[in-house]
């Protein structure tokens, strides 16, 4: 889908590279541009998933000569991504200034968690602070614990690489009506509090300053469940039409204190009727129960037995152990391109550049 667009990625960790991975399972020609020491994770300097795809060339951003080489880069690509913390890239002479100069219809593309200005904007950060400074951590848990540390997909990916990937794309396609690019401030904690607007559309009625009280994070009907065998469920029925099927597959369809389903003052002894209940049998046996409902219950599954989910199987979902590409177009899954090691084609970009005359 993506075929024909350039990008230019400059080395960071987490939802910068994220960005790129997604683009070039999209068809994108991404160029990561390494460094030539280890990097930022010297672990994954061989290896690094987020790094399929794509086309590696290893550059000392120190040194005036791959300096040079970067900026022809520059000038051959239709968008750049960096996560660099602000200011970095402008004393590299890598700035958005001095890359317009170069390509005006280039589209730079910047990861931070705090975004390019206000207080914090140099100070350090994680998924965590973003995510807790945003409001978007308030309901990480259930109301009796302290929030919980949910998985960085929903920072890093979910507020930060998403929308650094849509503002890229947006950019791209105005650059080609316009012939004029842009820069793309991604911040996490934009796209965090950004991603709340769903939730708070649901629950005007519901407290939004106090955790068990909103619509998702207090009812009996919105949580997990251990199973006998120390198992875990998932249970989230919340449309009527769901919670009535769910209390008619328990036997509980004539249950007084089960049928209000919006009283939150119900909800903490409803929620214990519901805790005693699926404690008494394993797992297995509530799946078999609720195959094939339209309950909304299923299991927790580690990611490896995930894998082997008859429906994440039949669709692909996974590929030699990794994550395959998202969004498909058609039913079948595409499969990624190769993970390259740090500089692997740094000759063929090198003799691309020359060719087209740009260093």
């Amino acid at each position: 889908m993506l075929n024909g667009i350039r990008i230019i990625e400059f080395e960071a960790l987490g939802p910068a590279p994220f960005a790129g991975m997604l683009l070039a399972d999209l068809g994108a020609e991404v160029i990561v541009v390494h460094r030539k020491t280890g990097g930022a994770n010297p672990a994954k300097a061989a290896e690094n998933l987020l790094d399929r795809g794509k086309r590696s060339i290893a550059l000392d951003l120190k040194d005036a000569g791959d300096i040079a080489t970067a900026k022809a880069l520059v000038r051959s690509a239709d968008a750049l991504t960096e996560g660099m913390r602000p200011g970095v890239m402008e004393r590299l002479g890598l700035g958005p200034e001095d890359a317009h100069a170069l390509n005006p219809r280039l589209v730079y593309g910047r990861m931070t968690g705090w975004g390019q200005t206000g207080p914090r904007a140099l100070q350090a950060g994680h998924d965590l602070n973003y995510l807790g400074l945003t409001g978007a951590l308030f309901y990480g848990g259930l109301p009796d614990h302290t929030p919980g540390v949910p998985p960085t997909m929903l920072g890093d990916i979910g507020g930060g690489a998403m929308y650094l990937a849509v503002g890229l794309l947006a950019g791209i396609l105005n650059a080609r009506a316009t012939g004029q690019g842009t820069v793309v401030d991604a911040a996490i904690v934009d796209g965090a509090t950004h991603m709340m607007g769903l939730l708070l559309s649901m629950q005007a009625q519901f407290s939004q300053n106090q955790r068990g009280q909103s619509l998702l994070d207090g009812p009996h009907w919105s949580r997990c469940y251990t199973c006998a065998d120390g198992l875990a469920i998932s249970v989230q029925c919340l449309e009527p039409k769901f919670y009535a099927q769910f209390l008619d597959i328990l036997g509980l369809s004539e249950d007084a204190g089960l049928q209000p389903q919006f009283d939150k003052a119900l909800w903490p002894v409803q929620t214990a009727r519901l805790e005693v209940l699926f404690a008494a049998q394993p797992r297995a046996h509530w799946l078999v129960l609720f195959d094939g409902s339209d309950a909304c219950v299923g299991p927790v599954l580690t990611p490896q037995d995930a894998q082997a989910d008859p429906h994440i199987a039949a669709r692909g979902i996974w590929q030699d152990g990794a994550p395959a590409p998202a969004p498909r177009f058609g039913p079948e899954a595409r499969t990624p391109g190769p993970i390259p090691t740090r500089g692997e084609h740094s000759a063929a970009i090198l003799h691309d550049l020359k060719t087209k005359g740009l260093i």
